[in-house]
């Protein structure tokens, strides 16, 4: 099977196999009978198009919504694997400007800001694909721009591993420098380490799981014990999510959290937040894709996976949401009610109807259910979300970056935002 690797979006390789019974959806959209929508949300967001000018086919793999140059703006940061680079766009009165960061830079999937050197400033690390098509060759690496006076200084950190798709900050041994959990993707044959800092611009890797198809890394404290943990979604042979208790001293306790007998679920993704607001860090799981497929179709188990944090490493899944073709989240309170929403975006709707869903928002009526409203069916193909407040006006925002490697290529967008004007 064909199987394309995005990053910070990653696709896996997955099998048909026997589909399990899976919780009740607690929506009631037009459901595959050609496609996923949902009425028109009552919180209104004004369409912005960052890059209007398309040159070829948007190859978008990660955006977030950080403040890139420490002035207390937020930026949009863009993982580019059309143009091999990483850059930011930064607001400028009412207009954006694109400003590049670091190219030459083989399928960027992921860029993570952290003072690396704890010097004060913001250092880059980016999580390197090398290759966005399937491919188990050693291409990938991890590659750390320090921040200095003249530029950005290139150290490789990590080399001679198979495909990266996701590099997350932490201090794992305890020692008070900022260690490094890294997902290596690959394609039959990828790993989760983690990178002990040893100053200097060194690192040691220690191997946590041997397995493919990694995609990211939260990191968090999960158990509430005061030291940092590590979770991973892998999504290739098998569909698991597993855990990495911190015992401390740089030694952890694999666990198993969850798994299926569904290896054509299409596990996408994976985020920490504190979705229930009882002071612990839950999962949640984008699904949907299915770019293995020779027709990628909404199939009836894509959606959004709500793991909760029961304590003791015992997480309980929910289907919060459907949506054909799911492929990335986002947690913020978009409707500023005082509980946690969430966005998602498809990559693979039916996109031969103009009304199918590209951007939906889940609205939580703060005990967990989830209303799902629709934002854009345009433009489509849609692999990354973000959410932030762009404008400083205390209203939550919508960034999407779109990755086109199926037909239709039409409804084309490289970074859209989507400005929250507040209820209709």
């Amino acid at each position: 099977m064909i199987v394309l690797l995005l990053l910070a979006v990653a696709i896996p390789l997955l099998a048909w196999k026997v589909i399990p019974s899976l919780p009740s959806i607690r929506t009631a959209p037009e459901v595959y009978s050609g496609g996923t929508s949902y009425p028109i949300s009552r919180q209104s967001f004004n369409r912005l198009d960052l890059d209007p000018e398309i040159r070829g086919l948007p190859l978008i793999t990660n955006v977030q919504i950080v403040d890139v140059d420490s002035d207390g703006q937020q930026d949009i940061l863009v993982c580019d694997a059309q143009r091999n680079a990483v850059s930011y766009f930064k607001k400028a009165g009412e207009n954006w400007t694109e400003v590049q960061l670091v190219r030459d830079i083989p399928a960027p999937a992921h860029a993570t800001l952290v003072d690396i050197d704890q010097d004060g400033d913001q250092d880059l690390i980016v999580s390197v694909l090398g290759d966005i098509l399937p491919d188990d060759n050693v291409v990938g690496r991890v590659e750390l721009y320090e921040n200095r006076p003249e530029g950005f200084q290139r150290h490789v950190i990590l080399d001679e591993v198979r495909r990266v798709a996701d590099v997350q900050p932490g201090d794992f041994d305890g020692d008070g420098d900022i260690d490094l959990a890294v997902a290596v993707f690959g394609y039959d044959r990828g790993c989760v380490l983690w990178l002990e800092n040893l100053g200097e611009m060194q690192f040691l890797d220690h191997e946590l799981l041997n397995a493919p198809g990694t995609i990211h890394v939260p990191v968090a404290d999960f158990d509430n014990d005061g030291d940092l943990d590590i979770t991973a979604i892998v999504s290739q042979d098998e569909e698991e999510l597993w855990g990495f208790e911190n015992l401390g001293d740089g030694n952890f306790n694999k666990r198993r959290i969850w798994m299926t007998i569904n290896f054509d679920l299409g596990s996408a993704g994976l985020i920490a937040a504190d979705l229930d607001g009882d002071g612990d860090q839950d999962l949640i799981m984008p699904a949907g894709d299915n770019l293995e497929d020779l027709d990628a179709y909404p199939q009836p188990y894509h959606g959004c996976y709500w793991f909760e944090n029961r304590g003791e490493w015992d997480f309980q899944m929910a289907r919060i949401a459907d949506l054909g073709g799911t492929y990335s989240a986002a947690v913020g309170d978009v409707d500023n009610d005082g509980d946690q929403d969430i966005a998602l975006v498809s990559m693979t709707n039916n996109w031969s109807r103009t009304d199918t869903a590209s951007v939906v928002w889940l609205e939580n009526d703060g005990h967990q259910q989830f209303t799902t409203w629709q934002i854009a069916s345009d433009p489509i193909h849609l692999v990354t979300v973000a959410i932030g407040d762009l404008n400083d006006d205390g209203q939550l925002d919508i960034v999407a970056g779109g990755l086109n490697l199926r037909k239709p290529y039409q409804r084309l967008g490289r970074i859209s935002a989507w400005i929250n004007q507040g209820k209709n």
